[in-house]
């Protein structure tokens, strides 16, 4: 079974029609937040968020099993994105020392991991997802934390917009800045706690930024700019889905589907930034 063959034959199999649910569900949410991260600069804070919420992902599967990792997730990530806020907002630390914590706590998950007996084996997972054999509780709970996401952003749409592009008319509109951040801050929280059990704590950026930068680069409207990030997202994970399913299945080597829809998402950025620049060199 060929790549082309399997974009629309594949997904007949249960357990890639639940990937392919899960990974609908992500773009949907991944892709309007992150145009809003593209906007407002906050790659940076999406990946500290991402390596903040690993220990909880790490004391949840190693405490609870794979039952507990959401749980744990949801806990650091509320401290987290709490804590970023208010450091981001009153400049407590610089960029370096925010990195340099964020990346204890990083190493801090590994070490929880590793060190619990017979759990060791489970840091792959956590690292890099196990979206071919996500369960149908697994995809129901990914799909209502990323949509609890989503609808927290489309509550908020307004001043989300109006922060982005006019903070200082945002504030003289009488929306308050912190919690018009926190808002956006807890629901890339959400993505990143959804999409770390799917497609694993080291990917889930791809699928979080990706979108939003890409959309960027081909075009300026505001609409637009939601639609190319949906849209990409969307074809991104149908393409790289396809592929880990020919890898893993087909060519019989074992590779993370999530690594290979990560990839997919990279090289859907890398083609738009080809275009891009040959056009500029064509108008030049």
């Amino acid at each position: 079974m060929d790549l082309l063959n399997s974009l629309f034959t594949a997904f007949t199999l249960p357990f890639m029609g639940r990937a392919l649910v899960v990974l609908i569900v992500l773009s949907l949410a991944a892709g309007i937040i992150g145009v809003f991260i593209n906007l407002r600069g906050l790659e940076f804070l999406s990946d500290g968020l991402t390596h903040a919420v690993f220990p909880g992902l790490a004391a949840g599967f190693v405490f609870g099993g794979q039952g507990g990792v959401l749980i744990g997730a949801l806990i650091a990530a509320a401290a987290a994105t709490i804590v970023l806020t208010l450091m981001s907002n009153n400049r407590v630390t610089s960029d370096a020392t925010t990195a340099i914590v964020l990346t204890a706590m990083f190493s801090i998950g590994v070490i929880i991991v590793s060190a619990s007996p017979g759990r060791a084996g489970g840091l792959e997972q956590l690292l890099f997802g196990h979206l071919l054999t996500v369960t149908d509780s697994e995809a129901i709970t990914t799909a209502v934390v990323a949509g609890v996401a989503l609808v927290l952003v489309l509550l908020t749409f307004r001043r989300q917009v109006f922060q982005a592009f006019d903070p200082e008319g945002s504030a003289a509109a009488g929306y308050r800045r912190v919690s018009t951040e926190l808002v956006l801050n807890v629901a890339i929280a959400l993505v990143i706690v959804a999409a770390s059990n799917a497609v694993g704590n080291l990917l889930v950026l791809a699928v979080l930024i990706v979108p939003g930068a890409l959309s960027r680069l081909v075009t300026t409207k505001l609409g637009g700019l939601f639609a190319v990030a949906v849209g990409a997202a969307l074809l991104a994970s149908w393409i790289g889905l396809a592929l880990g399913f020919n890898i893993s299945v087909v060519g019989g080597v074992d590779v993370p589907a999530g690594a290979t829809v990560a990839l997919s998402f990279v090289a859907f950025y890398a083609i738009a930034l080809i275009v891009r620049v040959l056009r500029k060199g064509v108008n030049a």
